[in-house]
C-alpha cells in the first residue's frame, strides 16, 4: 500500500514539474522569443505575466467546475491541454498564436496542481498528509529552479522551437504515466458547488488568505530582485550569481522535505515561526548585504526560506477549509500569484524611489502584516478546534 502511494505521488509530482516548467521555464528564453517573433522584450514578457495572471483568477473558480470529475480523467485533460498547447507554440507563425497557446493551458493549470495536492493528501494519513503534499511540491520547487535554466540552455544551443519541444515531452511523459500507472480515482463524495463555496463565509478563511497572500509577497517581493540584489548591492559577479541561484534551487528542494516533516510535527508552531525566521533573515541581509561570504550562506538560507513559504501557505489555507479540499488548493494558488504580483510591484517602486539595498525593507513590512494575520487567526481559532470549525 505504501509503495502504491509512494508511486501515485511521485507521478503526480512529475506532472507539477511538466506544468510549472511550462510556465516559468520560458523565463530565460524570453529575449529569444523576441526576436523570434519580432517583438519588443516586454511584450514577450506577456507569455509570463499573462500566463500568472490567468492561474490567479482560475485558481479559484476551475477546482471548483472540476470538483465532481474523475481525478484520472481531470489530469489527463489538463496535461492533455498543456501537450497541445505547447505543439500549437513550436509551430506558430505569429506572436499572438503563441500567446493563445499559453493562455488557454493556463485557465487548467490550477485544476491539475490542485487536484495533484488533493490526492496526494488524501492517499495518506491526516496526520502525514503535510509530508505528502511537500512531495509534490518538490514538482513546483524543480519547474522552477531546474526548469528555466534548462530551458534557456536550449534555446540558446538549438531554437525556441526545441525548448517548446522540451516542454511537450516533459507533459506527455506526464500524460503517459498517468494514463498507464494511476488507478481511476471517482470522487467519492460530490460536493455541490454551494457548499464548497461556503468556506468564503468563514472569516479563518479570508485571515488565511490575507496572511499567505502578504507571506508570499514577503518572499517573492525580494525574491523576484534576487540576482539584482547581488548584483548592484554585493558585486558579485554573473556567472557566480548563475552558480550560486543554482545552488539555491538545490536548498530548495531540502527546504520541502524538511518543511513537510516540521508542518507533520507541529503545523502551528511551524507557521507563526516562520515570519521570525523570515524577518531575522532580511534584518541580516539588509545590514551584510554588501559582503560576499555573509551573502553566499544567505543564498543557501534563502533556498529552504522560500521553499517553506510554499509549503506553509498550502497548509494555512487548506486547513482552514478541509471540507472543500480542491477549492482551497485552488485559493492558494491565486493568493500565492496575488502575493507575487503584489511584492514584486511593491518592491519595484521601493527600488526605484530608494534604491535596491531597501528591497528587503518592503519585504520585511510584508512580514510584519503576515504575522499580524497569523496570530489574528491563532487568537480567534483554537487550534485544538480549528480544523472542525
Amino acid at each position: 500500500m505504501a509503495n502504491r502511494n509512494n508511486l501515485l505521488i511521485f507521478i503526480l509530482t512529475i506532472g507539477v514539474f511538466g506544468i510549472l516548467n511550462t510556465e516559468m521555464g520560458i523565463v530565460g528564453a524570453l529575449p529569444l522569443i523576441a526576436d523570434h517573433f519580432h517583438v519588443s522584450i516586454s511584450k514577450a514578457g506577456l507569455l509570463v505575466s499573462l500566463f500568472a495572471l490567468v492561474v490567479a483568477i482560475s485558481g479559484p473558480t476551475m477546482p471548483l467546475l472540476f470538483s465532481g470529475i474523475n481525478r484520472k480523467k481531470a489530469l489527463l485533460l489538463v496535461l492533455g491541454v498543456f501537450v497541445l498547447g505547447n505543439i500549437v507554440s513550436i509551430f506558430a507563425s505569429n506572436f499572438t498564436i503563441a500567446l493563445i497557446a499559453r493562455v488557454i493551458p493556463a485557465f487548467f493549470h490550477p485544476v491539475y496542481v490542485s487536484i495533484a495536492m488533493t490526492a496526494a493528501a488524501a492517499s495518506v494519513s491526516k496526520e502525514e498528509a503535510p509530508k505528502a503534499v511537500s512531495k509534490v511540491m518538490l514538482g513546483v520547487t524543480a519547474g522552477i529552479v531546474i526548469g528555466s535554466p534548462v530551458t534557456t540552455y536550449i534555446a540558446n544551443a538549438t531554437s525556441f522551437e526545441m525548448a517548446m519541444l522540451f516542454f511537450t515531452i516533459v507533459n506527455a511523459i506526464a500524460f503517459f504515466t498517468i494514463l498507464l500507472f494511476v488507478p481511476s480515482m471517482p470522487v467519492k463524495e460530490r460536493l455541490s458547488y454551494g457548499s464548497q463555496l461556503n468556506v468564503l463565509k468563514k472569516s479563518i478563511t479570508w485571515l488565511s488568505i490575507v496572511a499567505v497572500i502578504f507571506i508570499n509577497a514577503a518572499v517573492y517581493g525580494v525574491n523576484s530582485y534576487l540576482s539584482e540584489y547581488l548584483e548592484t548591492i554585493t558585486n558579485i559577479p554573473g556567472k557566480t550569481i548563475s552558480l550560486m541561484l543554482l545552488i539555491y534551487g538545490g536548498t530548495s528542494i531540502i527546504g520541502n522535505i524538511v518543511s513537510g516533516k516540521l508542518l507533520t510535527i507541529n503545523p502551528m508552531k511551524s507557521v507563526a515561526s516562520y515570519p521570525f525566521v523570515l524577518g531575522a533573515v532580511f534584518i541580516l541581509v539588509f545590514l551584510m548585504g554588501k559582503f560576499a561570504g555573509p551573502m553566499i550562506i544567505f543564498v543557501l538560507v534563502w533556498g529552504i526560506v522560500v521553499a517553506f513559504a510554499n509549503n506553509i501557505s498550502q497548509y494555512w489555507i487548506t486547513s482552514a477549509a478541509p471540507e472543500a479540499p480542491e477549492f482551497s488548493n485552488g485559493l492558494f494558488l491565486a493568493a500565492g500569484n496575488l502575493g507575487v504580483t503584489t511584492g514584486t510591484s511593491v518592491n519595484g517602486l521601493i527600488i526605484s524611489g530608494m534604491g535596491t539595498q531597501y528591497v528587503v525593507l518592503g519585504g520585511f513590512l510584508f512580514v510584519i502584516l503576515s504575522l499580524a494575520f497569523i496570530l489574528f487567526r491563532t487568537y480567534l481559532f483554537n487550534p485544538a478546534k480549528q480544523l472542525a470549525r
